[in-house]
Parts: structure tokens; sequence; C-alpha cells
């Protein structure tokens, strides 16, 4: 598989709650989806409310052999699994993989209670793909197919969470949401995992500003933390990501100036948005 093309396509980059509007219409309003093409393999990673989006798109491509990775299973970024519409084609194979839960839970038993009546009206064994769920250790390396490493490492966060590097082709994409920094103690789990990366996809919930007016402990960070993150661990590009439902596209046009000026060639996510590393 090596030598193809790799891509980064974004579905859903909006963090805590979905959120429609003129006011947000430019950069979307989905929460977190991600798709990555390594040659002919896909990866998924998250299942927000842009994943219903990505599944309308991907129903042409039946069947489908694809592995799931969460981050973590807050409802921002589970809630769209029920509506992908891939789970319902018996042709389709899915594997779902989380690192986060620690031996606390399953990933099974909790996406079962997730859609467990009265808040949901089936259970996901209504979902007719063959689908096996998986846990792992954040900080396990994975290897999804030949010539694809995933190295995971875990994330500062309110029941955990977990962040992963994909390596392909020589090149490098890392994706870090949802994660908290200590100001001025750099994330040494993440310095190790976006070292010399190519793209760093990172929890920017907040400014700076915002962080130290109330935020701490939220359990997110900020594309100030994300540009230190990245100049330190000698990475190449930010793609500032996991919006604030509060930040206007007016407010984000801003933030992306100033992440343009501190590290040239970042950039801020938008639903949409197709990157290669």
């Amino acid at each position: 598989m090596a030598g193809g093309d790799f891509t980064v396509r974004f579905w859903g980059v909006r963090g805590s709650i979905a959120c429609s509007g003129p006011a947000t219409a430019r950069y979307g309003g989905n929460t977190s989806s991600i798709e990555m093409r390594c040659g002919n393999r896909l990866l998924l990673f998250d299942a927000g409310s842009g994943i219903r989006y990505l599944g309308n798109r991907l129903a042409a491509e039946t069947p489908l052999d694809t592995d799931l990775y969460f981050t973590h299973t807050h409802f921002d970024h589970v809630c769209g699994l029920p509506f992908f519409r891939p789970l319902f084609e018996p042709r389709n194979t899915f594997r779902l993989w989380a690192g986060h839960l620690g031996g606390r839970a399953t990933l099974q038993r909790v996406l079962c209670e997730f859609m467990m009546a009265p808040l949901f009206p089936v259970p996901p064994e209504i979902f007719q793909s063959k689908t096996t769920y998986h846990d792992f250790s954040a900080g396990d390396t994975l290897r999804p197919a030949p010539g694809i490493v995933l190295r995971t490492a875990p994330l500062n966060h309110p029941d955990g969470a977990t962040g992963y590097r994909v390596e392909y082709a020589a090149r490098s994409v890392c994706y870090l949401t949802d994660t908290e920094h200590v100001p001025g103690v750099p994330d040494r789990n993440i310095l190790g995992l976006i070292a010399g990366a190519d793209l760093v996809i990172y929890d920017c919930m907040y400014t700076d500003a915002e962080y130290a007016d109330g935020h701490a402990g939220w359990g997110h960070s900020t594309w100030q933390e994300g540009v230190r993150l990245c100049r330190a661990a000698g990475a190449k590009r930010l793609v500032v990501f996991h919006h604030d439902p509060d930040h206007d596209d007016d407010m984000l046009d801003g933030i992306a100036k100033e992440v343009e000026a501190a590290l040239p060639g970042s950039i801020l996510a938008r639903d949409g948005l197709s990157l290669e590393p």
C-alpha cells in the first residue's frame, strides 16, 4: 500500500454540540468526524454529527472494510453513529476501536448504553454490517493494514481520551482532540506523538485569554498551545480543530489570520476541507 495517496477530509469540526445557522455556515457546525485515506485503505475517526454526511457519501463505495477509531465516547463524538448509513448495509465490515476506557467498561457496552431506551429507540444490534468492537490501551501501537502504523497516546480529558498518529508513505498525520494543557508545562505524551509530524489536528476550543477566564478544568486547549506544541516538537503544520460553538465565522476568520502569522502554513479546519500531509 505504500506510495498511494494520503488524504484527510473533515466532515465535522465543531466541539461540544452541533450548531447551525448563518453565523457558522462557512466553517460548519457538525461535531467531530474525520476521514483518512491511505492508498486504498479507509480509516475513520470519531462519529460526531458530521459522520452522517460522510456515510451518505460512502454508500456508493459498498462493500466497505473499514476501521472507526474513537478519541473518546462523549456525546458529541458518538451522536452520529446511529445515523451512519453504511452500518445498515450487510455487505460492509466495520471494526470500532477505543483506547480510553481503561477497563472501566468496554466500547460495546458504552455504545449499547448510549443507544438504550428511553434515550434511543433501537440498540446497536440494529446495525446490519459485520460490526466488531475492540478495546486497547492508549499508548499501544496499532497496524490496521500493511504499510499503515497507528501510534496512540493518552490525552488529558474528563473520562479519558486517546490521541492518534497515522503514519503512511513516509508521512504522518496526528489527531489530538479533546485534551487540556497545563499552562507552562508542555504535555510530554503529545510532544512524543507529534514529533516531526507533517500535520497536527489539535483541540483549539479556546483562545489563551478564554482559557484563563474560567475554562480551566473543562478538558480543552487553545490554538496558542497548539502552536507552542508544534514548535517544540518540530511539527510542520497545525490544523485548528474542535471550534467552540460560540465562535462564529467572523471570529474564526480572525483566529485563522493569527494562526497563519504564528505558524505559517497552518489553517483552521472546516466542514468539507480536504488536505494532504
